[in-house]
C-alpha cells in the first residue's frame, strides 16, 4: 500500500529500525559511556560535556542538514529520512524514560558487542527500506557531489574525526578503543542486513559442451541458465558463456555435473549477497515465496 509514493511497509520497518537503534544507543552506548561515530557521536559528545538531551539534539543537528540535502536525496528518501530522524528522537526519549539497567560496566567487551549489534541492526533495517538517519549520510552525498570524494571516504573521515574529538574530551583510551570495536561491528552488521542473509553463488562456465551442461542444470537442478556470446581474446574463437545463480549448498552438485560432461571446462564461482527473482524470491508463477 502506498500514499504519495511512500510505502507503508517501508515506514513500518524504518520505525522498527529506529526503535532498535535507539534502544542500543541508550542501553549500551550511554549506560557504559561509549562513544559513536557520525552525528550520533556528536549527540553523545554534547550529552557528556553539557548534559544536552540526545533526543532533542538529534533533531536540532539533523533537520537543517536534511533540508540542505533534500535535492541530493530525492523526494521519497527525504520523507523516509525525515520519518527516521523523528522516530529515532522519539524512541530515544522513550528509552531514556523507561530505561532498563544492564550491568555491563565490568565487561566492556560485551557492552561494545551489544552496542555494535543493536546499532548495526537498527541502521541496517533503516537503510534497507530506503531511509537514513540524516547526518553523515547526507553530508557524504553532498561531498561526493561537489568535491568528488567517495561516500565511504567522506563517512570514514567524519566518523574518525568525531571519535577522535570524543577521545580527547571525555572518553578514556579504554572506552575509546571499545567504541572503535562497536563502530566496526555495527558497520559489518549493516552490510550483512543490507546485502541479505541469503548468500548465493554466481557461476560462470565456459565449455565446448555448453548446451549439454545448460540442459542438465535445468533438468536436474531446476535452475535457469543464461547463455552469453563470448569470444576468446587470444584465439578469437567464439564460444558460449553460461551464467547461473545457485544456492551455496548446490555448488558441489553443479561442479559434479560439469565435471561429468566436460572435465576441462572453465568455471568461476563468485559470491552473490542478495538475489531476487524466480527460484529465490518468486515461485514459478511469479508469486512471492513466503
Amino acid at each position: 500500500m502506498e500514499y504519495y509514493g511512500l510505502r507503508i511497509k517501508n515506514i513500518f520497518w524504518i520505525l522498527i529500525g529506529s526503535a532498535i537503534f535507539s534502544f542500543g544507543l541508550i542501553h549500551f552506548n550511554i549506560q557504559n559511556e561509549l562513544g559513536e561515530g557520525g552525528f550520533t557521536g556528536i549527540t553523545l559528545l554534547l550529552l557528556y560535556l553539557f548534559q544536552w538531551d540526545p533526543a532533542i539534539m538529534n533533531i536540532v543537528l539533523n533537520i537543517p542538514v536534511l533540508i540542505i540535502g533534500w535535492r541530493v536525496l530525492g523526494r521519497t528518501t527525504f520523507f523516509y529520512s525525515l520519518i527516521g530522524i523523528v522516530a529515532v528522537s522519539v524512541f530515544i526519549a522513550i528509552s531514556q524514560r523507561y530505561m532498563i539497567e544492564f550491568d555491563l560496566a565490568e565487561d566492556l567487551t560485551l557492552a561494545a558487542l551489544f552496542a555494535g549489534v543493536f546499532i548495526g541492526v537498527g541502521l541496517g533495517i533503516i537503510f534497507r527500506y530506503g531511509g537514513t538517519t540524516g547526518g553523515v549520510d547526507i553530508i557524504a552525498r553532498l561531498i561526493n557531489k561537489y568535491i568528488g570524494w567517495s561516500m565511504g571516504r567522506a563517512m570514514f573521515v567524519f566518523d574518525a574525526f568525531v571519535i577522535f574529538i570524543s577521545i580527547i574530551t571525555y572518553l578514556d583510551y579504554t572506552r575509546g578503543m571499545y567504541t572503535l570495536v562497536a563502530v566496526f561491528i555495527g558497520a559489518r552488521v549493516i552490510d550483512f542486513i543490507q546485502e541479505g542473509a541469503y548468500a548465493a553463488r554466481g557461476t560462470t562456465i565456459i565449455s565446448e559442451k555448453s548446451e549439454e551442461i545448460s540442459q542438465r542444470v535445468m533438468e536436474e537442478m531446476d535452475r535457469g541458465v543464461t547463455i552469453l556470446d563470448g569470444r576468446g581474446s587470444f584465439s578469437g574463437a567464439k564460444r558460449d558463456v553460461l551464467y547461473c545463480v545457485i544456492g551455496k549448498n548446490e555448488i558441489v552438485r553443479l561442479k559434479s555435473i560439469i565435471d561429468h560432461i566436460d572435465p576441462h571446462a572453465f568455471v568461476a564461482v563468485s559470491h552473490v549477497h542478495d538475489v531476487m527473482g524466480e527460484g529465490f524470491t518468486l515461485d514459478e508463477n511469479k508469486n512471492p515465496i513466503q
